[in-house]
């Protein structure tokens, strides 16, 4: 992919491209560029323009984690550089939009999490996966520790983790890491249709949705219901609400404005 920048940024119909452009290092990502991913999915997060963000690499490789050739870049500032690591995963899971990891070759360390931490993931049946922590005297971050249990349950992330092990993208599949799984020459057209089909959709009834599967894990029956409650009482004051009715009896697709 053309272009010096590490992170490359594309605005078309509502879907924003997120790029990591470091190929040579199979866009491994430097202490700067943490900081910047945290701006840039708080600025997606503001945007009303912006209904989904799309996340990918270039050069035939999603994200090789952190760039451990330059570790002073990371560790240097101890627990504050971490806490930048950080801030930007909670960027990326607070971000009301649909995201989506379109996973190409390599996704190891905080790589993968970066793709774990997005709605949905769209991988080539040539993506590879892999917790790849311990094999460099590492524990997870990118929130790899809140969302490995979460996704296949609490031993087989241990299981993951311990190991470090790489994973195809069908055994990704198979244990609930990953949602489709495509071949390399469709994989882009599989995601700007996904995302394409989200950027129509409504964006509040959509960002509700996420919030409350987001949260369920963490709630009783009987407060996922009332979140369910007050979030309908919002969508009936929606214009969407009454434009997807007009559609339905026009028979014609809705155009949804996120009003």
């Amino acid at each position: 992919m053309a272009g010096e920048d590490p992170i490359l940024v594309e605005r078309a119909d509502g879907v924003v491209t997120v790029t990591l452009n470091r190929p040579q290092k199979k866009n491994a990502v430097t202490g700067e560029m943490w900081g910047q991913l945290r701006d840039l999915f708080r600025e997606v997060a503001a945007a009303p323009a912006d209904r989904v963000l799309v996340v990918t690499g270039a050069g035939g490789a999603f994200c090789s984690g952190a760039d451990l050739t330059a570790i002073d870049d990371i560790s240097g500032g101890g627990l504050n550089r971490m806490r930048v690591v950080g801030s930007a995963a909670q960027a990326l899971h607070d971000l009301p939009k649909p995201t989506i990891a379109k996973v190409g070759g390599i996704a190891a360390g905080a790589g993968a999490n970066l793709a774990l931490g997005c709605d949905l993931i769209v991988a080539s049946d040539d993506a590879r996966f892999s917790e790849i922590f311990s094999a460099r005297g590492l524990s997870l971050d990118f929130g790899g520790s809140w969302l490995l249990p979460r996704l296949v349950g609490l031993h087989r992330a241990k299981e993951l983790a311990f190991f470090a092990e790489i994973l195809s993208a069908k055994e990704a599949m198979d244990i609930g890491l990953v949602n489709r799984v495509v071949s390399v020459a469709e994989l882009d057209a599989f995601v700007d249709d996904w995302a394409g089909r989200l950027a129509a959709g409504p964006p509040i009834a959509l960002s509700l949705t996420k919030a409350m599967l987001n949260s369920s894990g963490g709630s009783t029956m009987a407060e996922a219901l009332e979140r369910e409650a007050q979030s309908q009482v919002i969508n009936f004051g929606t214009d969407d609400m009454g434009e997807a009715m007009r559609a339905f009896v026009e028979k014609r697709p809705a155009r949804f404005q996120g009003m």
